[in-house]
């Protein structure tokens, strides 16, 4: 089929439907020209009016606000658990245009969605930028659903005055959630990638994904690729347009698996204050549960059964990319350990598990940030972190167990690691779609049915404030895999609890497994 030839990367059209290409010309460009740049779409597909403005000689009048608002169908929906997944569940989702009363629909049964609950338009508004793209109007909407019950399954639909979602036309648009127990069960699993984007690559990790069945999913960061450039700069290439498609992408998966975000470098969007994270405020409801939900959306906490999850915003420590360098004024730093203390003191939480973007242990094209490995390593190894997961490198890697920066035990695939004896291991998970990156020179891949002998590999590490990088050579770096991948977690409890880590190919395979047990 043609695609047209103005306006969408060619890279990107031959990924997209025509009604997709349709969409993405429209948000780009507006109505007008993209009926003229996608003629061979249907002009019915769209009758609403584009930036949220009412049609002509309709101001005013609630019958055509009702007509409008029934052409103007919800899209992109995602969870996020609140700060207490047990009871709060965070419903969003995005609209075409601006409506009017929007609202969330739940029950215990889809045919009885009784309780209705108010959300919130969060609008969000992109300059144009001559010879580059048009200004873009978004509108982001969230409900916060609060004192739900434990391991409970509910149903629900998202709508606004003129599309309700228990009316017969919209009841396929009705998804599911379920919250996390009471008490930690048996088991569970979850599951984590980074370095997503959008296309074939990226929709067949959430394919692999559901195949899993998880509770959550944890995604280390550099989410949608809208900043093409990713230094956090305003001369960097940016299409908002990306952030539609990304949505309605994963919306297969993120409208029943609440989707765990953090802050990648591609996600300092500078056309939005503060520190560029207007966007991500606008797009996401994350945990409160951090230090500062305002100017650090990206650092937060919760808990599911025996396990405790940090998210942290490498940004404020990277030496590598240093728009964000410091942002906190170490307030982050200094909310870790109290957070990693208070999980460690807690009951009933056997392990924690650590995510962000940037990496503290990797050979490939990014390689090591040793602002991480300053600020963060440290207490990472004082109060025996668990599972440590990253994005950035476009790669599968993982290392032995370390301690103080050092191999504190060999872990061969299929080995066990205790954080407390041995020390961390450090998972590399950045093969979630994106470009694929390779490793250095000398560096071969080794994983699961195709093991190397194990030695030593040159790197490099990011080792200054001003972005200088020394060399170093590692005998750390068990696992390469240079594919696309996802990390399977599946947490057990009881007398002897356990972390069962898996790497997945997205064909199914599996590429490296581990296991971290404590006092073992």
């Amino acid at each position: 089929m043609e695609t047209p030839d103005v306006g969408i990367p060619p890279q990107l059209a031959r990924r997209m439907s025509m009604p997709e290409q349709y969409e993405y010309l429209r948000t780009r460009f507006g109505r007008r020209r993209a009926l003229v740049t996608a003629g061979a779409v249907a002009s019915g597909l769209l009758t609403g009016c584009a930036g949220g403005g009412p049609e002509s000689g309709t101001k005013g009048s609630p019958s055509a606000s009702a007509t409008r608002g029934s052409a103007l169908a919800p899209f992109g929906r995602h969870l996020a658990f609140g700060a207490d997944p047990r009871t709060q569940m965070r419903v969003s989702w995005q609209v075409p245009g601006a409506v009017r009363g929007p609202y969330v629909r739940i029950g215990l049964r889809p045919d009885d969605l009784g309780r209705k609950i108010a959300a919130e338009v969060r609008d969000l508004h992109t300059p144009g930028v001559s010879g580059v793209r048009l200004a873009l109007d978004q509108f982001y909407v969230h409900a916060a659903l609060d004192r739900l019950t434990p391991g409970t399954t509910y149903y629900y639909g998202v709508g606004h005055d003129g599309f309700d979602p228990a009316a017969a036309a919209h009841r396929s648009t009705i998804a599911h959630f379920r919250t996390a127990p009471a008490a930690a069960p048996s088991s569970f699993t979850f599951t984590a990638f980074g370095d997503q984007g959008v296309g074939e690559t990226a929709a067949s990790s959430d394919h692999l994904m559901l195949r899993q069945d998880p509770a959550f999913h944890l995604h280390a960061g550099d989410l949608c690729y809208a900043d093409g450039t990713g230094h956090g700069k305003k001369t960097d290439g940016y299409d908002p347009g990306f952030w539609d498609l990304f949505l309605k992408q994963n919306e297969q998966v993120a409208r029943t698996v609440p989707w765990m975000v953090t802050t990648g470098n591609h996600d300092m969007e500078a056309w939005y204050s503060p520190e560029g994270y207007g966007g991500q405020l606008a797009r996401w409801s994350l945990p409160d549960s951090g230090f500062d939900a305002k100017s650090t959306p990206g650092a937060y906490t919760f808990t599911y059964g025996n396990v405790g999850v940090v998210a942290l915003d490498a940004n404020d420590v990277s030496y590598e990319i240093t728009a964000n360098l410091g942002h906190s004024g170490g307030r982050q730093t200094a909310w870790l350990e109290r957070t990693l203390k208070k999980l460690r003191a807690a009951d009933g939480i056997d392990f924690v598990v650590v995510f962000f973007h940037h990496c503290a242990y990797s050979t490939s094209a990014h390689a090591s940030d040793g602002g991480v490995r300053k600020e963060w390593l440290p207490l990472f190894d004082d109060h025996r972190v668990d599972l440590v997961v990253n994005g950035h490198n476009h790669v599968y890697e993982r290392t032995d167990a370390l301690r103080g920066g050092a191999v504190g035990r060999a872990v061969p695939i299929g080995g066990t690691a205790d954080p407390v004896r041995d020390g961390i291991v450090y998972v590399t998970a950045g093969g979630g779609g994106r470009d694929l990156y390779g490793f250095r020179p000398g560096s071969k891949e080794t994983y699961e049915g195709h093991e190397r002998a194990h030695r030593p590999v040159d790197s490099f590490v990011w080792a200054t404030r001003s972005g200088q990088a020394r060399n170093e050579t590692v005998d750390w770096s068990r696992v390469r895999y240079r594919g696309f991948s996802l990390l399977r977690v599946e947490a057990e409890s009881g007398a002897h609890p356990r972390l069962k880590v898996s790497a997945l190919a997205h064909d199914g395979r599996r590429v490296d497994h581990f296991e971290v047990k404590r006092g073992i």
